[in-house]
């Protein structure tokens, strides 16, 4: 039986079966967004790139090859306080990072490719331009085999029926990396100007809007896109022709849930996608933001089976902040990454890292978790633990968006 958790103390630390190895708050910039790569140098270093939440750090590189003893080696600054860079992957000595304004119209958005084969001084090979009097640039980003950057973007000639639907799915050949193209797009029918379908509908009360978030392509299903599209829901794509991208499912909550999906996690092998919503209100305005189990054996034909077990929302939604569902360790397919077809970690803000156990997908099971304390520098008074990436040696790496910085931790499971 699960320990109770009954502490709405947001300054206490909350734990079980996970032990912290150290914390970092990046000198003060410890504001962290969604972006965690983990680059294994040349000469065997380990260097986990982290993506800031907003001005005025732009990325920040943390030798992490000791892991009880992380070392700040380079921390970037962006051009102007109106921008920030969300996301980031990093690919061999290749970091690619996203970069989204506040307001449409504004530069730069898009994506640049560093060079980070010295890892204390990133080199600019190129930047892609997304930007145009619609367009805040680029989200999110997945950039995994060296290729090609799977993204959630706006464009110079996207004109969006709803503002809330400026950013859509986009494919960017980077095989020259001083040189990335276009190879392949698509959008929600019925978001853009022109179309022929009409607007979809809006959430009554929770429109968020029909945008792309985590867009996940895997080298051993590469004809296929896992796609969360926020309100949109979740869709899987053919991609075997990137000019003429197909659906080939889609599963949606939202009506009468409160939308907002953020990721969508195939574990191919099962039949199953992992699906996480995202909270994005405070106090549990926005209650209930869940972890989904979908049977997708029949993938035109996915079934919601259970969701994860979560800590009660009438301790955790009043802790500060956001409190519900939001990132996944997503399976990445490098040599860096930790990878499972039964164990999914994931992020849920003041709820911190919890571990689960989907052996029986219709009773998954909550068996670690880490909330940390409120970090010094939290405007909410609590933690807001944003992402999480697990290395190879199931070292957990969780970042705070609100000035905690990165936490280091093993899972004693």
């Amino acid at each position: 039986m699960q320990a109770p958790q009954a502490s709405s103390k947001p300054d206490q630390t909350l734990s079980r079966n996970m032990t912290l190895l150290a914390h970092h708050e990046l000198g003060g910039f410890g504001g962290l967004g969604e972006g965690m790569g983990l680059q294994i140098t040349k000469d065997g270093r380990r260097i986990m790139w982290l993506a800031h939440e907003s001005a005025p750090k732009n990325f920040s590189g943390m030798d992490v090859t000791d892991p009880k003893n992380p070392r700040l080696i380079v921390q970037t600054d962006l051009p102007h306080m109106q921008l920030r860079s969300n996301s980031l992957d990093v690919w061999g000595d290749i970091l690619a990072v996203a970069y989204q304004t506040q307001t449409v119209g504004l530069k730069p958005a898009g994506v640049d490719l560093f060079d980070v084969s010295n890892p204390e001084n990133p080199k600019l090979l190129s930047h892609f331009d997304c930007s145009g009097p619609f367009s805040r640039g680029v989200h999110a980003l997945w950039f995994v085999d060296g290729k090609y950057i799977h993204m959630s973007s706006g464009s110079g000639d996207f004109e969006p029926t709803n503002p809330l639907d400026d950013q859509f799915y986009r494919i960017l050949d980077v095989s020259d990396p001083t040189n990335p193209v276009e190879a392949g797009r698509w959008w929600y029918p019925g978001t853009r100007v022109g179309d022929e379908a009409p607007p979809p509908p809006r959430h009554p009360k929770f429109d968020t809007g029909y945008r792309v978030h985590n867009s996940n392509v895997f080298p051993r299903e590469p004809h296929r896109a896992y796609v969360g599209y926020i309100d949109g829901g979740a869709f899987v794509l053919d991609i075997s022709d990137m000019k003429n991208i197909q659906v080939i499912s889609h599963w949606n909550h939202s009506p009468p849930l409160n939308g907002f999906i953020h990721t969508v996690l195939p574990l191919f092998d099962r039949g199953l996608w992992i699906v996480s919503d995202e909270c994005v209100r405070d106090d549990g305005l926005d209650w209930p933001k869940l972890v989904w189990v979908i049977n997708s054996k029949d993938e035109k034909n996915p079934v919601s089976i259970s969701t994860f077990p979560m800590p009660p929302v009438e301790v955790f939604g009043k802790r500060g902040g956001r409190y519900g569902a939001h990132n996944l360790h997503e399976n990445l397919p490098v040599p860096s990454s930790f990878y499972s077809d039964t164990i999914i970690i994931g992020t849920f803000f003041n709820g911190g890292i919890r571990v689960y156990d989907t052996t029986d997908p219709y009773r998954v099971e909550e068996i670690a978790y880490f909330v940390p304390g409120a970090p010094k520098l939290s405007p909410i008074g609590s933690v807001q633990i944003n992402d999480v990436y697990v290395d190879e040696n199931a070292i957990v790496y969780g970042v705070d968006r609100f000035g905690g910085g990165l936490y280091i931790l093993e899972m004693n499971i």
